[in-house]
């Protein structure tokens, strides 16, 4: 856990949360992360954490209202949800919910040509979780969201 902390380019998201720590616990037994490391305050409030979950970079913190850094719960929820990549869809939403997440959708085959499903954690985020099963063309993805928009068979 006392990794120097990875510069990279590009983009990472950085979620807020009430009770970090137990957020980062939660990550960790129900998506595999791993902490690369903490700051926290004396009292255990964290105010930076980077977790590494799949190929990817998660930065979490607790409230700081006065900073502007509110949870979910500040606003009755939040629009933004997190995309995983996942070897095993179904093994990876049973694992979430043994944990305590809440399934919202289960593990289905899609049009685009992945296995998916979504499950929202206690601290306010849903999770997509997906498994590729298939490579598809954006022309073909596109061709099979008219169908299934249209009820009609998937090309």
């Amino acid at each position: 856990m006392s990794q120097v902390p990875i510069r990279r380019a590009g983009i990472a998201p950085y979620i807020c949360v009430r009770g970090a720590a137990e957020a980062i616990d939660f990550y960790v037994a129900a998506f595999g992360a791993v902490e690369s490391f903490r700051l926290t305050e004396p009292e255990g409030k964290v105010g930076h954490a980077e977790l590494h979950v799949g190929d990817g970079v998660l930065m979490i913190s607790d409230e700081y209202p006065d900073f502007g850094a509110k949870a979910p719960p500040s606003f009755g929820g939040s629009p933004v949800s997190l995309h995983l990549s996942v070897a095993d869809c179904d093994a990876a939403v049973a694992r979430a919910e043994a944990v305590g997440a809440t399934v919202l959708r289960a593990p289905k085959d899609e049009f685009y040509g992945d296995r998916s499903a979504m499950v929202a954690c206690p601290f306010g985020y849903r999770w997509h979780l997906t498994a590729a099963r298939e490579d598809i063309t954006p022309e073909q993805m596109q061709a099979r969201w008219t169908a299934m928009l249209l009820g009609e068979p998937t090309p």
